[in-house]
């Protein structure tokens, strides 16, 4: 294995840069896409990298990738439920497999792997939100590609991605809340205009009309605002 060291004062301009970076996305899926090809480059071994998610502790998905390897290995896992993916996931933050030739974690997962190529793997827990989880996973073909550095690099940066996937997830979530408060409130105008209704009783109108329909409030006054028409059977005043 090759030696590699990096020291402190470049390691902290790089990783400076990578979140800089990463707060400059104008998206979640850009910062997570960004995530992935900073990994690549910033921790010493990876030569693949992605990020898994689990919703609900149920729907596991890939959702960002450098290439195909990180999806094709990652649905292994699916598969057979099992590997270091799962385990940063579920059970410990970090995940380090020198070897999967030798690996007696995950025998299943461990075999199929290896005839893609892959020969050493490195994980690690990116957040927990109730039940949701995400990992940042890396690959490499070659055996003890990840070490202590490796390991000591990959939390610095795992830090750094987790706090700039927040940030970014809170600014969408923040935009969805202004403009599904603006449609309701152009809603509401309509139905105002149309009923003479005061603002209170056009917001009732609405919410019964998304009761009776079984339609989200905001998709309901999208609908109003796009075609000026509610759901059948939602009545006037």
């Amino acid at each position: 294995m090759i030696e590699r060291t990096i020291g402190d004062d470049d390691l902290a301009a790089q990783l400076n840069e990578v979140a800089r970076t990463l707060h400059q996305q104008d998206s979640a899926q850009d910062t997570l896409d960004v995530i992935v090809r900073a990994a690549v480059g910033t921790i010493p071994g990876a030569g693949h990298a992605g990020i898994t998610t689990i919703v609900g502790k149920r729907e596991v998905r890939t959702i960002a990738l450098t290439d195909d390897l990180p999806r094709e290995v990652d649905q292994i896992q699916y598969d057979t439920g099992q590997g270091p993916c799962l385990t940063a996931l579920y059970q410990q933050k970090i995940v380090s497999v020198p070897d999967l030739a030798e690996e007696g974690r995950w025998p299943l997962f461990a075999k199929r792997a290896v005839a893609m190529d892959v020969a050493s793997m490195l994980s690690f827990r990116l957040y927990v939100e109730g039940d949701d989880l995400g990992a940042l996973n890396l690959y490499a073909p070659e055996v003890k590609a990840f070490d202590d550095e490796s390991v000591h690099v990959g939390l610095l940066f795992a830090g750094h991605a987790a706090v700039a996937l927040a940030t970014a997830q809170e600014r969408e979530h923040l935009a969805e809340a202004v403009e599904t408060r603006d449609l309701i409130g152009q809603a509401k105008g309509i139905l105002m205009e149309r009923h003479k209704l005061t603002a209170d009783e056009a917001f009732t109108l609405l919410v019964r009309a998304s009761q009776r329909s079984n339609t989200r409030l905001r998709a309901l006054a999208e609908q109003l605002t796009r075609t000026g028409e509610l759901p059948a059977r939602t009545g006037g005043r």
